[in-house]
């Protein structure tokens, strides 16, 4: 095993390189995207501490993952991590438990881009960052958000400028009061989870 540290902005694995090493983050926050054919860019998830990078039965990375803010992180060659898995069935298990949550969340992303409304797609994904930092022992509120308004957008498959007014018309309706740029405070729950609940 070994720690390696990223700055803000610094690229951590390019989409198709071989997946030779398997990395888990210990501080800070990761964008994964693929660059689309037409040279645009589509966010496909968010990593957090706790979370794997490199799970791939295909021995490519399926996706670009790049640095948000500076980050930790700790390196395993994957023929060493498959070896450890052997030996220690809790970590397989552990392993298994993570590729189980990235395909719900993967479904819930489909859900999402397929047949929400853009003020429903910013609620599910507030949501979905305050389910994550619960699921990490943190408090759900502030929801704590180091992604970038575009980070966002490329994510919910929105602009820029519709995730900004969305989170203004949020603020304005009393759902949430915007902290900074990086921490929302989510004001009424019910009112946020019936937005993100609806299909």
């Amino acid at each position: 095993m070994t720690s390696i540290n990223f700055a803000a902005g610094d690229p951590v694995v390019d989409e198709g390189e071989p997946a030779d090493f398997v990395y888990t983050l210990t501080a800070g926050a990761v964008r994964l995207y693929k660059l689309l054919a037409d040279g645009r860019r589509s966010v496909t998830g968010f990593l957090f501490p706790g979370d794997f990078l490199g799970v791939s039965i295909r021995g490519n990375y399926g996706a670009s993952a790049e640095s948000i803010t500076p980050v930790t992180m700790c390196r395993f060659q994957r023929t060493e991590l498959e070896r450890l898995m052997e030996e220690i069935p809790t970590l397989e298990r552990r392993m298994f438990a993570r590729a189980t949550e990235e395909l719900y969340l993967m479904q819930e992303q489909i859900v999402l881009l397929g047949r929400k409304s853009a003020a429903e797609r910013v609620a599910s994904f507030l949501r979905g960052l305050a389910e994550r930092q619960e699921k990490r022992h943190l408090p759900a509120n502030p929801v704590i958000v180091p992604m970038t308004r575009t980070d966002i957008a490329d994510y919910l498959g929105l602009t820029t400028e519709t995730v900004s007014r969305t989170i203004t018309q949020f603020k304005s309706k009393g759902l949430i009061s915007v902290e900074s740029a990086s921490r929302i405070r989510i004001v009424d729950n019910d009112q946020l989870d019936d937005l993100a609940e609806a299909v």
